[in-house]
């Protein structure tokens, strides 16, 4: 294990005769050196020391527990958070750009506010601003839900106490209908012949791949990633398993059937 990845040590404070550990430079005093409880007490304050570091483990400056935390240090707390977490293959993942938008108004508005003192009201103060900016209705709605599970996280990490997130889900989300938020027509997909006929004009890989992702609605994510080792062939109808997808992270394995529609894809 690398030097800086180790936790502090167990010692001996020999002036006081008792156990110690050492965390972002303050003595944590434990008892009684050898004893069952200062063991146990230092098990807890390491696996607390780990929960606060980041993935390779290395502690990151201890968080101040106090009322007197602003949005604005929140909201840097949780970007710091966000990078680290939301990843896939080393890479980050559109939810950081979501992020940055959804609290760009509530760090305009409220940065210098002490985050426990934000509740409804406000929160419906950086929705209503959002409305005039005119931000659509369901675009509104899903970044007032990030501002929330913002505070749902701090509430984790008590940085807030449980009571500010409690009172903001109680703001619910814009409704068809009684909201002047402006509403978008719904994404339909790209007709055929739009499809058909820009195919002449692409490679035959391309155009492939165009064909097949038509037939499956699979995601271009997916499509482009496909290598022979992750589809099945053993059975009558070939089976595509992705290496990774938007709902690996929850554990959900997703599988797209294959064998009928390549023969399909072929002759087209």
């Amino acid at each position: 294990m690398p030097r800086s990845n180790r936790p502090p040590s167990y010692r001996l404070h020999r002036a006081r005769n008792c156990a110690v550990v050492i965390l972002h430079g303050q003595n944590h005093y434990l008892g009684p050196y050898g004893s069952p409880e200062s063991h146990e007490k230092y098990a807890r304050l390491i696996a607390e020391w780990h929960a606060g570091g980041n993935r390779d483990g290395q502690p990151v400056a201890a968080t101040v527990f106090n009322e007197t935390i602003s949005v604005s240090e929140l909201i840097l707390a949780y970007w710091r958070f966000a990078k680290s977490h939301y990843q896939r293959a080393g890479k980050p993942t559109g939810t950081l750009v979501g992020i940055r938008v959804a609290v760009r108004p509530l760090h305009r508005l409220y940065g210098s506010t002490s985050a426990g003192d934000f509740g409804p009201k406000k929160l419906k103060a950086v929705r209503r601003h959002m409305v005039d900016l005119g931000l659509s209705r369901s675009v509104i709605n899903s970044r007032i839900g990030r501002i929330k599970r913002m505070f749902k996280w701090a509430v984790a990490e008590e940085l807030v106490a449980p009571s500010v997130h409690h009172g903001l889900q109680a703001v619910a989300g814009l409704t068809f209908g009684r909201t002047t938020a402006r509403e978008t027509e719904p994404v339909r997909p790209v007709p055929d012949l739009y499809v058909a006929a820009i195919l002449p004009f692409v490679t035959p890989i391309v155009a492939a791949m165009v064909r097949l992702q038509r037939l499956t609605g699979m995601r271009s994510g997916e499509l482009v990633i496909m290598r022979p080792c992750d589809i099945d062939i053993s059975g009558d109808i070939w089976v595509y398993e992705p290496s990774d997808h938007k709902g690996r992270w929850r554990g959900h394995p997703k599988q797209i059937p294959l064998a009928r529609i390549i023969q399909v894809a072929g002759n087209s």
